[in-house]
């Protein structure tokens, strides 16, 4: 299992991230045709070394020379990154982060998620940090983020749109409800309502005693320099043992018998894009004899207050079952192979001795549309093709 490990020195923010990916070998240029796949413009990313106690880090500025100022709904952004060309799990993943800022701004100016006005996160560079952020994994074919605790700054003031704010801001703080933090004494913002958000939306949790073989180290750098701390992220990228692909999950349970049917796809789009793992529904008989739905989620516990309160936001229900449940999964990775419709994304799965290659559905999905074959032809033949991979160890 491929993994980054967000090492928060000196914090995060949303520039800090990307350019830790950068100092870990993704070249600018790259980034930058992936982010020109944006219905976007005006923005280039600028890159620099920087020294922190010693040590290189690179920092990526999002250089935007006529920026706009207006305010984004979720819905545009959401559209924004939708219209794109990106792979369906670069937009999901960036949609998780923008799902956990609206709701924790929802919760702090006490509004609906869909009248929530985008201001600094609603930026052009602030878009293109996240959706860059997700770009990264992508490149780097992580299947799973972990992070250390997040350091936050603590007693300084910081100016924002809506005035004077106190750090960590409230937007951070939410976001942050239920994942490990630390409060530093350092009186400046060590991380921002976006840095804390990439690590909310797409961090598994903590690493503790795991075996983890290292590959690749970034370091990212912020606009500041401390005396206390170097500003500074650092992402370990590598493998981890066979021995994570058991862990713990919450599973979020509700009957429901009174609702209108035709939100339940909507509710399950909405949880998926949050982060769940899963989100499904059983058809049940209730007391009394009366039809009604289970809906199960199963969610990583960091994520587990935004699952109860989208929940109870979208459906009737007025009580949740909570349980803590393992999970053990065999070991995959995702790799990339030459087939006669071009190199496609696969997933090889460890099944004792075995590997299994299986082709993505979005693979099969983005070539029965580009070539005009129907759907179920790509799958027999890739499948075919695959089978005839040669087996080897690759996870």
């Amino acid at each position: 299992m491929n993994i980054a490990y967000l090492d928060t020195i000196g914090g995060i923010a949303g520039d800090m991230t990307l350019s830790a990916f950068v100092s870990a070998g993704l070249s600018i240029d790259e980034l930058t045709a992936e982010l020109a796949k944006l219905p976007l413009e005006g923005f280039e990313l600028v890159g620099s070394h920087v020294q922190h106690s010693g040590v290189d880090a690179i920092h990526i500025e999002v250089a935007v020379p006529h920026q706009p100022h207006g305010h984004r709904l979720l819905r545009d952004i959401n559209s924004l990154i939708d219209r794109s060309t990106l792979p369906s799990s670069v937009k999901d993943r960036a949609v998780s982060v923008f799902a956990v800022i609206a709701e924790a701004e929802a919760k702090i100016h006490n509004t609906p998620i869909e009248k929530v006005h985008f201001h600094e996160v609603g930026a052009v560079d602030s878009i293109v940090d996240i959706v860059g952020t997700a770009i990264c994994l992508e490149k780097f074919n992580i299947d799973r983020v972990y992070s250390s605790p997040v350091k936050l700054g603590n007693g300084g003031l910081i100016q924002v749109e809506h005035g004077r704010m106190p750090v960590p801001t409230p937007a951070t703080l939410e976001i942050l409800k239920n994942y490990p933090t630390i409060l530093t004494t350092v009186p400046h913002e060590l991380t921002t309502p976006t840095g804390a958000a990439i690590i909310k939306a797409l961090s598994s949790g903590m690493l503790n005693e795991e075996v983890l073989r290292i590959s690749t180290i970034g370091y990212g750098s912020g606009t500041q320099h401390f005396t206390e701390l170097p500003n500074l992220l650092r992402v370990v990228i590598g493998t981890l043992a066979d021995i994570l692909d058991e862990d713990q999950v919450s599973l979020v349970e509700t009957n429901i018998d009174d609702m209108n049917p035709q939100v339940y796809p909507f509710l399950v789009e909405k949880l998926l894009q949050l982060g769940a793992h899963d989100a499904y529904l059983t058809p049940i008989i209730m007391k009394k004899g009366r039809p009604g739905v289970l809906l199960s989620v199963m969610v990583n516990r960091s994520k587990l207050d935004a699952v109860v309160d989208l929940v109870y936001d979208q459906t009737s229900t007025i009580g949740l079952r909570i349980q803590n449940i393992g999970r053990r999964k065999l070991p995959r990775q995702h790799i990339e192979i030459q087939t006669s419709f071009g190199l496609v994304k696969a997933k090889a799965v460890q099944r004792h001795d075995e590997e299994v290659i299986t082709p993505e559905f979005e693979e099969c999905r983005r070539i029965a549309e580009e070539q005009h074959v129907p759907l179920l032809d790509v799958m027999r033949r890739l499948e075919q093709e695959l089978a005839r991979v040669p087996k080897e160890k690759t996870l």
